[in-house]
């Protein structure tokens, strides 16, 4: 082979090594942004595609069954919050008593049904930032003028609602009262109208709500008393899905989303 044929496959060669160099690095290149991804996808996947939502369907304005339908204040703020993040719900539903219970067994990994943050709940579920912010209101028949205030309540039999914690407030702070506990809150409104109960104790948008809408011989009496905050609660174990709920109701907020819902099922838009 001639100096001349020797030095062109020379310069083959050398070609070719650093064709092959290049596409090795671009292929190193490319696995880096595989694997990063992967690593991406893989944190993603901390998150399911579907959770099962657990409510009550008795809680007007909040959860209520409408013409077939599942709808209320809290419908749709988790809908909202299963969109912004990305998630499809499953919902379903349960007396309000069986709600944490449910998610302590792992039957439900998310409830929305105007629950109170309180301590004892959260020594056994978790719970997204406060939502809304509530407080506890008497209801009593429109010709009562002997009941005015919580104090007017002591020694009388007081309607609400099964395993909540306007039931505690009563056999906490209300001498001799007797709290006379029902699964569905229309219950408790019928026991106060057919005057088998002296008042209803409950959470004050539900009381003003009922009776704006159905209970036209009943009446709020008092202040506003034990304000609470409701926040959505979440099975434990499932930091990840905290973090993505407290992130979407922060986002809702700022972009008018939570307003619109509000003000839709309130008349109003937040304070």
């Amino acid at each position: 082979m001639n100096s001349s044929r020797l030095k062109q496959f020379s310069i083959l060669f050398v070609m070719l090594g650093i064709i092959s160099l290049l596409v090795a690095c671009g292929s190193s290149e490319g696995d880096a942004e595989k694997e990063g991804d992967s690593s991406k996808n893989a944190d993603e996947s901390g998150l399911k595609d579907t959770y099962t939502v657990a409510s009550d369907t008795s809680f007007v304005p909040f959860e209520f069954k409408e013409d077939g339908e599942y709808v209320g204040f809290d419908i749709e703020l988790i809908k909202a919050i299963a969109d912004e993040v990305g998630f499809e719900i499953e919902l379903e539903t349960t007396n309000f008593d069986g709600i944490i219970p449910g998610l302590q067994t792992g039957s439900f990994d998310i409830a929305v049904a105007g629950i109170s943050i309180k301590e004892d709940r959260k020594k056994k579920v978790d719970f997204s930032d406060p939502y809304y912010q509530s407080g506890l209101a008497i209801g009593v028949s429109s010709d009562n003028d002997s009941i005015k205030s919580m104090e007017d309540l002591e020694g009388k039999t007081i309607a609400t609602r099964l395993g909540s914690t306007s039931a505690t407030y009563i056999n906490e702070n209300i001498k001799n009262a007797k709290a006379s506990q029902f699964e569905q809150l229309d219950q408790a409104y019928l026991a106060v109208e057919n005057g088998s109960a002296d008042a209803i104790l409950y959470d004050a948008p539900n009381v003003n709500y009922y009776i704006k809408t159905k209970g036209d011989n009943l009446k709020v009496v008092g202040d506003l008393y034990q304000a609470e905050d409701y926040g959505i609660a979440i099975s434990k174990g499932q930091g990840e899905l905290v973090t993505a709920i407290n992130d979407a109701l922060a986002t809702l907020k700022e972009n008018g989303k939570y307003d619109e819902i509000y003000e839709k099922w309130f008349g109003k838009k937040p304070e």
